[in-house]
């Protein structure tokens, strides 16, 4: 089978190049925290020699209770994001929920991911790709 490498912000990933951690808050439920458990994750992967991205997302739209939080939505979101890639020099993924949020999202983001609920949906999956 033929493996395709990509490179996200100086990491090589796919054809045999060392397995990545992708991990972080589900939800971003405040910025401190958010923060924090990046700056962690740094640290914990550069003394491990794991290529890292760091994963937590602005809105969490399906969700199975509606009293879960859902995180601070786009704009605010974003920003907390763009700070920890900027700050702490980690390429971000977060998931994107309508074909609006996709351009604004690209700016920020370097991998960007479409939640299980909407991978069906074709128009967005297109509309994700082209990006």
């Amino acid at each position: 089978m033929l493996v395709r490498e990509i490179k996200i912000n100086g990491t090589r990933i796919g054809n045999g190049n060392p397995l990545l951690l992708i991990a972080g808050p589900c939800v971003i439920e405040s910025e401190r925290e958010c923060y924090n458990t990046a700056k962690r994750l740094k640290e914990i992967t550069a003394e491990l020699n794991i290529p890292f991205i760091f994963k937590s997302s602005y809105d969490k739209a399906n969700r199975t209770s509606i009293d879960s939080p859902r995180g601070p939505g786009l704009k605010k979101g974003l920003k907390i994001l763009k700070n920890i890639k900027d700050k702490l020099n980690l390429p971000i993924l977060s998931d994107v929920h309508s074909k609006d949020e996709i351009k604004e999202a690209a700016n920020v983001l370097d991998v960007i991911q479409i939640p299980a609920f909407l991978c069906r949906q074709t128009d967005f999956v297109i509309s994700v790709a082209r990006t």
